[in-house]
């Protein structure tokens, strides 16, 4: 299965039996199974238990979601009125999956947008449709940006998975690796393994494996010493979302890197799409970071790794200020300096790229 190939989430049959196909990406990279959603509660919960993950596949899965749950108020004949309860109850429930990923209330109010004008089952569906397929030919964007900063020789690092599992497309950190394997750059990736989850072990080194792109695996803690002996050339990685002043939160351990590339006079990159811009969060310190369970931490496959009873603190994403970001490469240009003026400029601009 190449890049090229790999998809996350698919819609499958019609508006009037429809059902969202999501890659279970928990068994991966061991097993490459696939579970079909027909109900918006399923959904919510394949958000939490993160059988789906990435902030683009999360927002692209709840339109989807909406569209399911549009489509049970239909079998079950209920009245507009019942009808607009139900589908406000499925964003809210959509809504409270993850708090810190802003492409999930991104899409949700996208989706909103046509329901409250009476949209129905057929058009709610074209719209998510929409959706999906503006984040692919988002993610070629991205990914082309990238590609300019690329040479024959680098070495890469990149933190957690930012490639096609994580949204609808090629990706977003990885799209322009897998863009510079197919013009034929000898390009060489580090892998951290992106604790406690392995984000990075498990699905960034698979998806890279997949595509024939060169790459290393390296504990987290493992980045500063190769920054050190000059073993890395530029660090890219994706965000869960992006204040106003251009701070971004990424998984866990992404702050780390950018300063160590900072100290080592390494470029450090985001790539992220508009959807992932939240011009309401003025900075990193307003984003709210979702904690998680604390047994991500204290067991790896049921094995526990420490003592009984032992406090964990687990938060799932960290902010990189500002100031750490050489560029944030976007599906609507590149955004240099990372400044709030910039940002404004080349994503708020009216007639700019969508």
């Amino acid at each position: 299965m190449s890049a090229t190939e790999l998809r996350p989430l698919a819609w499958r049959g019609d508006a009037k039996d429809g059902r969202l196909a999501l890659l279970d990406q928990r068994l991966l990279p061991g097993t490459v199974a696939w579970r079909e959603f027909k109900d918006v509660e399923a959904v919510a919960q394949a958000i939490r238990d993160m059988t789906v993950r990435g902030a683009p596949a999360i927002g692209l899965t709840a339109a989807y979601g909406l569209v399911l749950a549009a489509q049970e108020a239909t079998r079950k004949g209920f009245s507009a009125q019942l009808r607009a309860e139900h589908l406000s109850r499925a964003k809210a429930l959509l809504a409270a999956t993850r708090p810190t990923a802003v492409n999930l209330f991104w899409a949700l109010e996208e989706m909103d947008r046509g329901i409250k004008s009476g949209d129905s089952d057929a058009a709610l569906l074209e719209k998510a449709l929409a959706l999906h397929e503006a984040d692919v030919a988002g993610n070629a964007r991205i990914g082309e940006q990238l590609l300019r900063r690329l040479e024959s020789g680098m070495n890469v690092l990149t933190h957690c998975n930012a490639g096609a599992l994580a949204t609808g497309g090629l990706g977003t950190a990885l799209a322009g690796l897998f863009l510079a394997q197919r013009k034929g750059l000898s390009i060489h990736v580090w892998v951290s393994e992106t604790r406690p989850r392995l984000q990075g072990a498990r699905l960034t080194a698979w998806e890279l494996t997949q595509a024939n792109v060169p790459c290393t695996l390296i504990t987290d803690n493992m980045a500063a010493s190769l920054m050190a002996k000059g073993q890395v050339d530029l660090v890219v990685t994706g965000a869960d979302r992006v204040a106003r002043n251009g701070d971004v939160a990424n998984k866990i351990g992404t702050s780390m890197h950018a300063v160590c590339a900072k100290h080592f006079g390494v470029p450090f990159h985001v790539a992220a799409p508009f959807s992932t811009f939240d011009p309401k969060t003025a900075s990193g310190k307003d984003i709210v970071i979702e904690e998680r369970d604390p047994d991500e931490v204290t067991t790896v496959n049921g094995e526990r790794l420490c003592p009984a009873g032992m406090k964990v603190y687990n938060p799932s994403f960290d902010v990189t200020p500002a100031a750490l970001v050489r560029s944030l490469f976007t599906d609507r240009g590149e955004v240099e300096p990372v400044t709030e003026a910039r940002l404004a400029e080349v994503l708020l601009t009216p007639g700019g790229p969508r």
